[in-house]
């Protein structure tokens, strides 16, 4: 108990009746992610059901779970520190990571040896390296997190949002309208408008009901008991080892697994950063070893996946949520994975009736920005998000190609191809930067982003720091190329480090006035640096 700056003390109740409507944002977030990486895995990489329900789901569920518990400590901490309430962390598997994982490590061994128990292997053992990698953040995260504009941090998750939290679920919305419309509108009502629904009843799970409701009456929803039964959470050390000793055999997939989780823990930054614009300031290095840790839990106990803290964390400030939305999804995705109400469930909510709870999220975080951030620095912002949507169309594109194969189309050049990226230019699809910025989108945009606003500021040195780092990055395959290598030299890297050099000593050479912003309202209020 702590006073609140009135002389009164102050207590932080951990449950708010705002957390029932938020709790079911949270979980159809995390429910969507189970789901997806369930179906990938049983489907694509012939996983079998005892692996990905007796093993994957309940591993992510123990993950989820034990970040839970530290995050609902440390929203408790918080707030009797602040003396107000605060609105806890949410947490689960991360999306933009979970792809890179199914894809980038578990898919090429399934696809070489076409031996799915090894897949997974090697899954958890590149889950427990990466969250030691993505727990080692926490020695750099709060120097960044200084140094870096907020207009940087946060516009490259509005990037992220708007490409694959809000457009993706949108499209799923339009594949299944008389579902997603029904769903969607219901969302649009209560939360985005924060209108009254009849008996208080919370828009996130009035939306799911009535979409999933009219789902079931034309049939594009079942309801089967299939796959339900007792799937206790169990260490698996043996597998957890030999996953890991071919990881160090095979040395080439640390060049995905590295990168990604220097991804992951810079979005963990980003997403404290989003959560003290709202109010509630969090501690980005605990923030950075709670996800770490919390991964290499999750491997132990057979989920590959790494878990952070998610993004929307203003969305479920905005709804006056405490600590019970969390605390809500730490114990129902546990007790759905354990029992296997995962594939009950799988078959009952249509994607189409979830998807709107995402674009709320979206929405939510675009919104927050726009308002946390100067006018003048909404050109940063929008430079930040710029690589997301080259990211998305990288996605795209090669969905696009795969779905040419499977169909029979026989003689495909392969994404990349001279031939086809000539092709691809003359259509005016600029295939080459495309694919140099979506690789390390989230870090290429977070650092022109705070290029932009640095120099809006007129702090050039800092700008050119920022530069200089990217040529590093770029030298080394960090960003702009598909992985790690030994320092190359290349027309982008090259590149940063002219514009550093520009950045740094051109307003040495030139007088004061010369270097005046015009565009800029002199009274206007200054950002606050982050931290």
């Amino acid at each position: 108990m702590t006073p609140n700056g009135t002389g009164q003390s102050y207590s932080y109740s951990l449950f708010s009746r705002h957390d029932f409507s938020a709790f079911w944002a949270l979980f159809t977030d995390n429910l969507i992610n189970l789901i997806v990486l369930s179906g990938i895995c049983q489907f694509v990489f012939q996983m079998p059901a005892e692996i990905v329900y007796g093993r994957i789901v309940p591993g992510a569920a123990v993950a989820i779970l034990a970040g839970v518990i530290v995050y609902t400590l440390l929203a408790k901490r918080v707030a009797e520190r602040d003396g107000h309430d605060v609105a806890a962390m949410p947490y689960g598997i991360s999306t933009p990571v979970m792809f890179v994982y199914l894809f980038g490590v578990i898919g090429p061994i399934y696809w070489s040896t076409n031996d799915p128990v090894l897949a997974w292997q090697v899954g958890i053992g590149a889950g427990f390296i990466g969250g030691i990698v993505a727990g080692l953040g926490a020695i750099i995260g709060p120097f960044l997190k200084r140094i870096t504009p907020r207009a940087g941090m946060l516009g490259t998750l509005c990037g992220i949002a708007l490409v694959f939290i809000g457009t993706v679920p949108l499209a799923q919305v339009f594949v299944d309208p008389l579902i997603g419309f029904a769903s969607l509108i219901i969302i649009l009502w209560g939360l985005v408008g924060r209108f009254r629904l009849p008996f208080n009843i919370p828009a996130g799970l009035l939306a799911l009901i009535v979409g999933t409701v009219v789902a079931l009456g034309i049939g594009k929803s079942t309801i089967t008991v299939d796959g339900m039964g007792f799937y206790p959470p169990l260490p698996y050390i043996g597998d957890l080892i030999a996953g890991i000793q071919h990881l160090f055999a095979n040395p080439e997939l640390f060049l995905v697994l590295v990168p990604v989780q220097i991804y992951n823990f810079i979005e963990t930054m980003n997403n404290v950063e989003a959560a003290e614009t709202a109010g509630d300031r969090y501690p980005v290095a605990t923030c950075q070893v709670t996800d770490g840790v919390g991964t290499m839990i999750g491997a132990v106990f057979g989920s590959p996946f790494p878990t952070t803290a998610y993004i929307g964390h203003p969305a479920y400030k905005r709804m006056g949520a405490h600590s019970g939305h969390v605390i809500g999804v730490g114990v129902v995705i546990p007790l759905a994975a354990f029992f296997g109400l995962l594939a009950f469930l799988n078959n009952l909510i249509p994607v189409a009736a979830a998807a709107p709870v995402l674009i709320f999220v979206a929405l939510s975080l675009i919104t927050n920005t726009a308002h946390s951030v100067k006018p003048a620095h909404m050109a940063a912002v929008t430079i930040a998000m710029m690589p997301h949507v080259s990211s998305f169309l990288m996605v795209k594109w090669g969905s696009l190609m795969g779905a040419l194969g499977a169909s029979g189309v026989e003689g495909l050049p392969r994404l990349g191809d001279e031939a086809l990226t000539a092709a691809l230019l003359q259509q005016g699809a600029h295939f080459t930067g495309h694919q140099a910025l979506s690789q390390g989108a989230i870090l290429t945009g977070l650092i022109w982003g705070a290029i932009v606003a640095d120099v809006i500021d007129k702090r050039f040195r800092t700008a050119a720091g920022f530069a200089l780092a990217a040529f590093v990055m770029a030298l080394v395959g960090i960003i702009h190329s598909p992985s790690l290598q030994w320092p190359t030299f290349s027309h982008i890297s090259i590149g940063y480090l002219l514009a550093a050099g520009f950045l740094f000593l051109y307003p040495m050479l030139h007088k004061d006035e010369d270097l005046e912003n015009h565009a800029v309202v002199t009274d206007e209020v200054q950002p606050e640096r982050a931290g």
